[in-house]
């Protein structure tokens, strides 16, 4: 089995009302995709309620350079600081990228 890496927004200027949207959000993806065979990293579960400022992006970095075949993009990926540094990460090391709206055109459904 293959294990992805769940990327997107975590924290939202609607505060905490949206950045609980944003983990559920997540939290539904990685159910896919381990219904799909993958081995999820999900690091919206993983930092649940986290304080900002912590360095979870130190680790989730870390995570994807040591475990990750490939990273999930959900949609509106690229308005998220964390997310565009995981994604040029992802790049540079080559991993496969699947991206929200390529998943969905073949599966159906949002995140």
């Amino acid at each position: 089995m293959r294990v992805i890496y769940v990327s997107g927004s975590y924290h939202s200027k609607w505060g905490l009302i949206g950045t609980l949207i944003n983990i559920w959000k997540a939290r539904r993806v990685a159910q896919r995709l381990w219904k799909q065979n993958w081995i999820v990293i999900c690091p919206h579960c993983n930092t649940f309620l986290f304080d900002e400022g912590l360095p979870y992006l130190r680790g989730d970095l870390e995570i994807i350079t040591r475990c990750c075949d490939a990273l999930y993009m959900m949609k509106n990926w690229y308005k998220s600081v964390g997310s565009n540094v995981e994604h040029r990460v992802a790049v540079e090391l080559g991993l496969q990228i699947v991206y929200a709206c390529d998943y969905y055109e073949k599966k159906g459904g949002d995140d």
